[in-house]
C-alpha cells in the first residue's frame, strides 16, 4: 500500500462514471460531455478532499456485461485521459466486469492499479464469472503493463461462489497467482460486507494488503481499518448517499478524518509492540 499510494491503510474514491458509449444506460442526447463533466466533479471533490487515490469505474453502463464493448473501454479512456492532467494522485480503473478491458484501459491512461475479478468461478446476475488468471496475467505483460496492480475481488457484487473454495481458499489463490490485493465486497454496490470475510482473508494471508471494498459508511470505517488494509468508497461519499449521485464534498472530507483517526491508531498500536517487545 505505501508503495502504490504513499501511505498505510488508504482511502480510495470511486468515480461512478455515467453510462459510456455502448452501454443500454447512454444517453445519446447528452453525449459525452456530460460523462465528462460528471467524473471531472468527483475527481476535484476527491482530491479537494484529500483521499489518497481514485478509481473510475463504469458504474452506470447498466445492466452490466461480462465484457465490455470496445465503444466502452475507448470512451473510459477518453474520460481518463482528458482528465489525467488534473488528477494528482494515483489513479485505477474497474471495467465491470472485465479484467482484460480493465488492463488495457489502465495502460493507455496511466492507471497504477485495477480492480477486478481475476480468480474464482462465480454465478451471478450478469451470468457466469470465470476470470482466467494465466490469461490475464500474460496479457498484462504483453502489453508492457507488469507495473500495474492487480486488485482482485474475491466476493463480488452481484454474485455467489460456485464449488466449496472458501475466501481463504481463494485469497491464497490471489496470493499465489500474483495479485497484488484482495477485495471483500457485498452483494451489491453500497451493500456492507459480512465482516467474517474480511477477517477470514486477513488471516488467510497476513502479509498480502486486503481492503474494505463496498459499504464502508463514517460510522464504521475506523472499526474496519483494525483488519482492513484500506478501503474503497463510493455510495457513502455521495449526495444523500446514494450511488447514483455526485460526491459530496462534507461526505468525503469526513471520510479522510474518520481514516486519519484510523491510521494515527495503527502507528500508535505498532509503537506499543515495538515498545512492548
Amino acid at each position: 500500500m505505501e508503495r502504490l499510494f504513499g501511505v498505510v491503510k488508504p482511502l480510495i474514491g470511486v468515480v461512478h462514471m455515467l453510462a459510456l458509449p455502448g452501454s443500454a444506460s447512454y444517453d445519446r442526447e447528452t453525449g459525452m460531455q456530460r460523462i465528462l463533466a460528471a467524473a471531472r466533479h468527483d475527481v476535484q471533490v476527491f482530491q479537494d478532499a484529500g483521499v489518497d487515490a481514485v478509481l473510475f469505474c463504469n458504474e452506470g453502463d447498466l445492466p452490466y456485461q461480462v465484457r465490455v464493448g470496445m465503444e466502452q473501454a475507448t470512451a473510459m479512456s477518453s474520460v481518463v485521459g482528458e482528465l489525467r492532467p488534473d488528477v494528482h494522485v494515483p489513479m485505477g480503473i474497474d471495467m465491470l466486469w472485465d479484467p482484460m478491458a480493465s488492463l488495457a484501459v489502465a495502460k493507455a491512461v496511466g492507471a497504477r492499479f485495477v480492480r477486478e475479478v481475476f480468480v474464482g468461478v462465480f454465478e451471478s446476475d450478469m451470468g457466469q464469472l470465470r476470470p482466467d488468471p494465466g490469461e490475464a496475467f500474460s496479457y498484462r505483460h504483453s502489453i508492457g503493463a507488469d507495473d500495474i496492480a492487480v486488485f482482485t475481488n474475491l466476493t463480488p457484487e452481484f454474485a455467489s461462489p460456485l464449488g466449496t473454495r472458501t475466501v481463504a481458499d481463494r485469497a491464497q489463490g490471489a496470493r499465489f497467482f500474483g495479485c497484488d490485493a484482495v477485495l471483500i465486497s457485498g452483494p451489491r454496490a453500497g451493500s456492507p460486507f459480512r465482516f467474517a470475510d474480511l477477517e477470514e482473508a486477513k488471516a488467510a494471508v497476513p502479509d498480502m494488503p486486503v481492503l474494505a471494498n463496498t459499504g464502508v459508511r463514517h460510522d464504521t470505517a475506523e472499526r474496519i481499518l483494525e483488519t482492513a488494509d484500506g478501503i474503497v468508497v463510493g455510495t457513502s461519499l455521495k449526495v444523500d448517499g446514494r450511488t447514483e449521485n455526485r460526491v459530496d464534498l462534507d461526505r468525503a472530507r469526513r471520510m479522510v478524518e474518520h481514516v486519519r483517526h484510523a491510521r494515527e491508531h495503527h502507528w500508535e498500536m505498532i509503537g506499543a509492540r515495538r515498545e512492548a517487545g
